[in-house]
Formats: C-alpha cells, structure tokens, sequence
C-alpha cells in the first residue's frame, strides 16, 4: 500500500467470509491494544470502530508512514507493516483462543486515500453501530472512537487535535 505524507485513508477490513472477528467481548480490547502497538506509531489515528466482522480505521499519513521498513526484502513502509502485524498478532492469538484453523481475515486490507470526502468518512466510521442497529445512539457504542471526541480523553488512540 502506497501512503503520502500529509494524506487520509480509510483502512478497512472484515472476517473471512463475513464472519466474525471479535468473539468475546475482551477481544475488542485486545485488537485496540494491537492497534495502539503498530498504527499509532506509524500514523497519525483520526477514527476507528470495531463491528463483530469488520473494524474500520481513519488515519492521516505522517513522516512516520513512509519510513522504509529496511529487514524486508521489498522494501515496505512502516504504516503496511503496521497493518500486517496487526492483523497477523490479532489472527494468531484468536486462532489460539478459538482453536481456529485458517484466515481470520480477508485477504486484502483495504486502503482508500479520502482527502475529498474526509468529513463524510469520518462519520460514516461513528455511525457504523448505529446504523447496523447495535445501538440506539451513537455515544452508547462502547468500540468506536466517537468518545474519545465526545468526552475528550486524552489517553485515547485518537490524534483529536
């Protein structure tokens, strides 16, 4: 995946064959954990949100993304890296926890640059519960970003400022 320095993309993805990915509901924490570990450092997070078969995720690429991850034989950037290890750590420890065999996920993470629809992408991203019908209202859904907006926490994943 290709990231300029400066621009937002919409990283998405859901479980192989749609089916679920957070099992329990310490798993929702546990993908946060993951995501704390290899995307923040990497990207600058703008909004997220965690359905039971597909998490969404708003970043803006900064100087961090494009830096080149050197061990790898093709050259790769932090922020791809970040998303394969993510995704790879959270698979292994699932699988463990369900003895599960196979893919957790999709085979391709998506990654749409958003700079035109910006303000529409972020709200589709906090509204995602509400409209799938998990909630009622969007600030009653406890795995998406819209508190850390609402209430303005300062430990939260995302860069609100």
């Amino acid at each position: 995946m290709l990231f300029n320095e400066g621009s937002f993309y919409h990283i998405f993805n859901r479980g192989n064959n749609k089916q679920l990915i957070f099992f329990q509901e310490r798993n929702y924490q546990y993908f946060l954990d993951k995501v704390k570990k290899y995307i923040v450092p990497t990207a600058n997070v703008l909004a997220w949100s965690l359905m039971p078969n597909h998490f969404h995720i708003l970043v803006q690429a900064n100087k961090a993304t494009e830096k080149l991850v050197k061990e790898k034989p093709i050259p790769i950037n932090s922020l791809t890296e970040g998303i394969r290890l993510l995704l790879s750590t959270y698979s292994q420890g699932i699988q463990k926890q369900q003895n599960l065999k196979g893919n957790l996920f999709q085979q391709k993470t998506k990654s749409k640059c958003v700079d035109e629809y910006l303000t529409t992408v972020f709200h589709y991203i906090h509204q995602n519960a509400l409209k799938a019908g998990l909630v009622n209202r969007i600030e009653d859904y406890s795995w998406c970003s819209f508190r850390e907006y609402l209430i303005n926490t300062p430990d939260g994943l995302c860069n609100t400022s």
